[in-house]
């Protein structure tokens, strides 16, 4: 029973991982521009990873989409990557997780196949979490960079200095989905364990002999080739033990002793 709720717990909590790293990939609040100098301002900047968006005080607001790939830092392009993929990994895992679901029976599936599928998803949850919380790590340590270099330069007096990015809503949603995709996949990972059957676990292994066992008793033995018949004994007239000639070989009787 414990195997069945931690499996259902961690499909649930990665199911949840994964939709907060849809929304934080599909939102465009990665960057919002810093008011701490000006509060009061006709104008709002933030941007996303796909579009760049401006809110005027009369409350219209107007996006743009970056309609350039080669045009943007190499650091963007490279989160936009690590978010696709793991977004791409989560829904696959859901989609392992829900056939490798204890509680739900496809044909004459046995548990050994169930805990592959769910060890399977597992890691794949575990990956995508890895990469929406490295995606969302490294925007943030842009957004750092540039605010500091932003900000040496309006205290060196240079003018026409451009705006102050922050940390947008959509970074706290990509790091707290990327966390509980993590633990639901950890969660999957554990669940694994409890699904292998008990004779998987520990296989006994037996060893038989090459030959027949033969037991040896210490005592006088008759030396012999091994490949001589065992002669039979007669009691009868006409049929005698074979004698010995005079140059040490064996001699039988012929068929005309027995006439």
């Amino acid at each position: 029973m414990s195997t069945t709720i931690c499996q259902v717990m961690g499909f649930i909590v990665s199911s949840l991982g994964v939709a907060g790293c849809i929304v934080s990939a599909a939102m465009d609040m990665w960057s919002t521009q810093d008011l701490y100098d000006n509060p009061v301002t006709a104008v709002f900047q933030y941007q996303g990873l796909w579009r760049s968006c401006v809110r005027q005080s009369s409350g219209f607001t107007e996006c743009r989409p970056y309609f350039t790939i080669l045009g943007l830092p190499a650091m963007f392009q490279a989160v936009r990557a690590l978010m696709i993929v793991g977004i791409v990994l989560g829904i696959l895992g859901l989609l392992v997780c829900i056939f490798a679901m204890k509680c739900i029976r496809i044909g004459n599936m046995e548990d050994s196949a169930k805990a592959n599928m769910t060890l399977t998803s597992g890691i794949m949850f575990i990956i995508a979490g890895l990469c929406a919380i490295t995606g969302v790590s490294v925007f943030a340590n842009m957004l750092v960079t540039n605010f500091w270099m932003s900000t040496a330069n309006m205290y060196q007096g240079m003018q026409n200095v451009q705006n102050r990015y922050t940390f947008g809503s959509a970074l706290f949603v990509g790091w707290v989905a990327g966390g509980l995709a993590l633990v639901g996949g950890i969660m999957m990972c554990l669940a694994c364990r409890g699904l292998m059957p008990e004779e998987s676990r520990y296989k006994a292994v037996s060893y038989n002999a090459s030959g027949r066992n033969i037991s040896y008793r210490t005592g006088p033995y008759k030396v012999g080739s091994g490949y001589e018949p065992e002669t039979k004994t007669r009691k009868g007239a006409g049929y005698e033990e074979a004698a010995r000639s005079e140059d040490g070989r064996r001699s039988y009787p012929s068929k005309y002793d027995y006439v």
